[in-house]
């Protein structure tokens, strides 16, 4: 069958404080037609307008762009479409993101949380399919996370639910990204476990590691045995278990998918996840039915929920 007309296309954008990625979906199809990934930041050239030129890149001549679904790592007011916070994008506060796109490109664009996204894109295409009930959490340079409950996602009266890294684990703590002391963020992501690890270096513990390796280095240390590498992995999946088990007694889904860079480290962080939580629950029943597992989109999730935002939102 012949077809000249425009194909018609949907946009999902992923938008974070290093990369910024888009990816080009014709309408009703699931499967990206292309993606691309850019630096969210580069000298001489601002961030929006190194958006706007992704969008024109990853875009064919032939196509005709329906719907634009974004996903940006912040606060979002849903009522303006505006970023309320970003630690990692602190120039797009304020910014009316999605006015600049709809007059560039001639169509609707929506914006929302990338890890409420991501937990949208597992949801539907991912690990999540099939539950009514789910928590997802991110695990990479930040935590972040998105709640499913009786088939919706949970938005909060303002739309800022869901952050769930977060929230204190350990009053006195380490200090978040974010400025407060013991969130979960600063004792289980990526930079948590370099500080750690960095710090008990300094501290002249042994260790086949030296100077401040990143998460891939200690993960790989770690499966090779080395004890403080271990202990770091041990420590990070003790706290996020901890937080796991309230998050099962406080929205008992049947399914928790951990994403994000440093949950690719396997059972070294999802072991001691397990172990946690089974010891931290308040009823074996919490346990009953519930699967933690890894996400199965990789970084693919938030493109993919923001696919899903796009097609909710538009229809």
């Amino acid at each position: 069958m012949c077809y000249n007309g425009p194909m018609k296309i949907d946009l999902a954008l992923d938008i974070g404080g290093t990369h910024m990625r888009a990816a080009v979906f014709p309408v009703n199809q699931s499967k990206p037609k292309s993606q691309k990934r850019i630096s969210t930041y580069a000298n001489g050239e601002t961030s929006l307008d190194r958006l706007l030129n992704l969008i024109t890149d990853v875009t064919p001549d032939n196509a005709s762009i329906r719907v634009v679904g974004i996903g940006i790592p912040g606060v979002i007011d849903p009522e303006s479409s505006l970023i309320v916070t970003a630690p990692n994008l602190e120039d797009w506060v304020g910014v009316p993101i999605t006015k600049h796109i709809e007059e560039e490109i001639g169509a609707p664009a929506f914006l929302g949380n990338d890890a409420n996204l991501a937990a949208l894109g597992e949801w539907h295409f991912g690990a999540g399919q099939g539950h009514q009930h789910l928590v997802y959490l991110t695990i990479s340079t930040g935590i972040g996370g998105g709640v499913i409950c009786d088939g919706r996602l949970l938005k909060g009266n303002h739309g800022m639910a869901g952050e769930l890294g977060h929230v204190t684990i350990l009053p006195n703590g380490p200090v978040c990204s974010c400025g407060q002391k013991g969130h979960l963020e600063a004792l289980s992501s990526g930079p948590a476990i370099m500080n750690y690890v960095a710090e008990q270096l300094n501290n002249g513990r042994a260790s086949s590691l030296y100077g401040e390796p990143n998460p891939q280095q200690i993960s790989q240390a770690a499966k090779m045995g080395d004890p403080l590498a271990l202990e770091a992995f041990e420590r990070a999946g003790h706290y996020l278990g901890l937080m796991i088990a309230n998050y099962l007694m406080i929205f008992n889904p049947t399914i928790v998918i951990l994403g994000g860079g440093v949950s690719q480290a396997g059972n070294l962080l999802l072991d001691p996840v397990r172990k946690t939580v089974r010891e931290s629950v308040l009823s074996e029943e919490y346990l009953t039915d519930l699967t933690i597992t890894q996400a199965a989109l990789g970084d693919d999730a938030g493109l993919y929920g923001a696919l899903v935002l796009a097609h909710q939102t538009f229809s």
